[in-house]
């Protein structure tokens, strides 16, 4: 097999310590030669291990994504005159009955030293930042959600009901309610009669709603849920805040993402930070929707197709193309609209969703490749595309519900 890399290391990283097993390949009858040693993730000895594959002119440096713990190695090698590359560990698999530190080096350093490894994709520093910014934010308004969950199921342990009438019940009505009853307020008319703009159109069903058996126990557990709600509020508000002073660079390509109907900023945030904004890294559309996990699985085997399910993808950039998603699927007037409708029906809702993320990501690519913004194909696109078989669809909808049609060609006005 050819040798690509002469010289080549392995990297089998954990939280204390990384195996180094620097391969060089000799030439004529002289053999390759192997050599490991043990390195600590302290960063004095990560500098170390630097200048020791300095020293033995390694060209390539393979490591495994093994956690977080190849951030602190990665970070302080990827400048250096040798190139790093992070792999999957799902695509660098050993052989079964040889696992163990010293054989997970050699192993990456025999498959760098072939090429038959491939680069996992690391932004660059500015993308990073702004990527750990996008993710603590998803992080804790998910923590906000489960927060707004507990306080609901505390309601309902107290008979409260005034999730079923207020779809929100951390609202501004409904949180002044709430204050009535932590502060004592026992009476579900008065209580009602705190209720704002279109919700004093429900007082009734909020009198009724409010009836229970609210007590100091019950109250001092939803002024700790809420108190807490407001903490994480402020912490998305500073989030959002800072995000706007990292973004600037991409700012334009924010402007550009946000014009597809569906994505808002919050999402168009996360969709740059995942990916970089930079196309360049991906050949095709096809890759980047790929590597996002929004195609379909390729396993055959003997000619029969297996399966066909997507692979696992960036569970942050899913999530927000998923709510995207979600979001065009309920517009009306849109060729997204149109198209999650269609494919819906013929093969359900998730599918066509995630068909849904297939396109947006396709049009991102070729936006943030062209400059140019998004401009939709409109409602109409199909019937236009096929407009034969539109009209065909639709006589064959009339005649199932009883309806003998003759069209008549419209002319135009002389």
């Amino acid at each position: 097999m050819e040798i690509v890399h002469r010289r080549c290391a392995g990297l089998d990283v954990s939280k204390r310590d990384a195996k180094c097993c620097v391969r060089i390949a000799g030439g004529g009858r002289a053999g390759t030669k192997s050599t490991v040693s043990t390195w600590g993730s302290v960063t004095n000895q990560v500098l170390a291990l630097r200048e020791h594959l300095i020293e033995q002119k390694v060209t390539l440096v393979v490591m495994e994504a093994t956690s977080d713990y190849w951030k602190p190695f990665y970070y302080l090698l990827e400048d250096a005159e040798f190139e790093v590359i992070l792999v999957n560990a799902g695509h660098v698999k050993n052989l079964p009955g040889r696992k163990s530190d010293v054989s997970d080096a050699a192993w990456l350093a025999e498959l760098g030293a072939h090429g038959l490894v491939r680069a996992s994709f690391v932004p660059p520093e500015p993308v990073r930042q702004l990527r750990d910014l996008t993710r603590t934010r998803t992080a804790i308004t998910r923590e906000r959600t489960r927060e707004i969950q507990r306080l609901e199921k505390l309601l309902e342990d107290a008979g409260i009901k005034l999730s079923s009438v207020a779809s929100d019940i951390t609202g501004i009505s409904s949180r002044a309610m709430l204050e009535a009853l932590i502060a004592g307020e026992s009476d579900p008319g008065e209580l009602a009669d705190l209720a704002r703009r279109r919700l004093r159109s429900k007082i009734p069903a909020l009198t009724e709603a409010l009836t229970g058996h609210f007590n100091a126990h019950h109250g001092f557990l939803a002024r700790l849920h809420l108190d807490l709600i407001d903490q994480h509020t402020r912490a998305i508000d500073e989030l959002t805040a800072r995000i706007e002073v990292v973004i600037e660079p991409f700012r334009g390509a924010r402007d550009l993402i946000v014009t597809i109907p569906g994505i808002s900023t919050l999402v168009a945030d996360v969709i740059i930070a995942e990916t970089g904004a930079d196309m360049t890294r991906f050949p095709t559309a096809g890759h980047l929707a790929s590597w996002a996990g929004t195609c379909p699985g390729s396993n055959e085997s003997a000619g029969r197709i297996k399966s066909t399910k997507t692979r696992p993808g960036n569970p942050y950039l899913k999530g927000s193309l998923g709510v995207a998603a979600m979001a065009v699927a309920r517009s009306k007037n849109t060729y997204l609209s149109v198209k999650y409708r269609r494919i819906a029906a013929r093969r359900g809702p998730m599918k066509a969703l995630v068909a849904i993320e297939h396109a947006m990501l396709v049009a991102i690519w070729n936006m943030l490749t062209t400059d140019t913004t998004y401009q939709d194909p409109g409602a109409d696109y199909y019937s236009r595309l096929n407009p034969d078989r539109a009209r065909n669809r639709a006589l064959h909808q009339l005649r199932e519900l009883g309806y003998e049609v003759t069209l008549n060609p419209l002319t135009e006005a002389g």
